[in-house]
């Protein structure tokens, strides 16, 4: 059970109140403060409300988190912005802004524990382990690809209603990823797909990598012929009608790193994004014709 409803039929507060109570810090569960009502709780946890403590600080953060609690915290990362720094050491991104928001809402010398990434210009869900012990578990679930990933992208082209790639990848001199030619040495790279929606010279395909290799998903779209809108990288064709390549990633679920409840976040639709696919879907209505397929996405 999430644990603003079990606060709210615990101490009868409405939904709401509950909700606002476990962030501002004044339930515990289990002797521990938990400031995120969407946690999930067993049955036989025991719950305390504390209204007379101070409020937690409110943070104000150039940070949108889509889940949070004492072993995880997801957050959504624009694009434009590296996940963790390169050799460069770049001292804005994602990573040093987790840092921030967790100094900033706890104190002291808060950790986060890189998992995984996205390219600077793929935007959505990443995840930081809050101490070691979480990094391990879900860096163990990364390996082995035992996550629910899905990605969301506007491809060059039409593409059957579903499909599968798989090609293995190799690394080129110039550090890109390619398709491995017949009897050339690869890693494995499979990629599943299922189109929801057909527009004018494109499509918005819905996408989830059953492996995690870099550039996966745009070398593997590339490569059948449907490169990325915008990734100027790996081939796109249409210039000038995406200002960055249009690969998000929509859905991260995992099993908690402590509980083994399932955890899902979601990240909504950038504006950029938005723009791009209303711009589509207008283009779409002034074409003359018979409609297309009714949109499922």
């Amino acid at each position: 059970m999430r644990l603003d409803l079990a606060a709210a039929r615990a101490f009868g507060l409405s939904r709401r109140t509950a909700r606002e109570a476990v962030r501002a810090g004044h339930v515990d569960v289990d002797g521990q403060t938990t400031v995120e009502p969407g946690t999930e709780i067993g049955t036989d946890a025991r719950i305390e409300f504390r209204p007379d403590r101070p409020r937690k600080r409110a943070v104000r953060s150039r940070l949108s988190i889509l889940f949070e609690d004492r072993d995880v915290v997801v957050v959504d990362k624009p694009a434009g912005l590296l996940t963790v720094p390169t050799e460069a050491r770049e001292k804005d991104t994602l990573w040093t802004r987790a840092i921030r928001y967790l100094q900033l809402r706890y104190g002291g010398r808060p950790y986060a524990g890189i998992v995984h990434r996205l390219d600077r210009d793929t935007s959505g869900a990443v995840v930081f382990a809050r101490h070691r012990q979480a990094l391990h578990a879900l860096q163990e679930r990364f390996r082995t690809h035992a996550i629910d990933r899905e990605y969301v992208a506007l491809v060059e082209g039409a593409l059957d209603d579903s499909g599968r790639f798989d090609a293995d990848l190799v690394r080129t001199a110039q550090l890109r990823r390619t398709v491995a030619k017949p009897g050339q040495a690869g890693r494995r790279a499979v990629t599943r797909f299922r189109t929801l929606e057909r527009l004018p010279g494109a499509s918005l395909v819905s996408i989830r990598p059953e492996t995690g290799r870099t550039h996966q998903i745009r070398v593997h779209f590339s490569a059948a012929g449907h490169p990325v809108l915008g990734d100027r990288v790996y081939g796109a064709r249409r210039q000038g009608v995406a200002p960055r390549q249009m690969l998000h990633a929509r859905r991260l679920g995992f099993p908690h790193p402590r509980s083994g409840e399932p955890v899902a976040a979601e990240s909504p639709l950038p504006e950029d994004f938005v723009r791009v696919l209303e711009a589509l879907r207008g283009a779409k209505k002034k074409r003359p014709g018979k409609a297309g397929p009714p949109r499922t996405g």
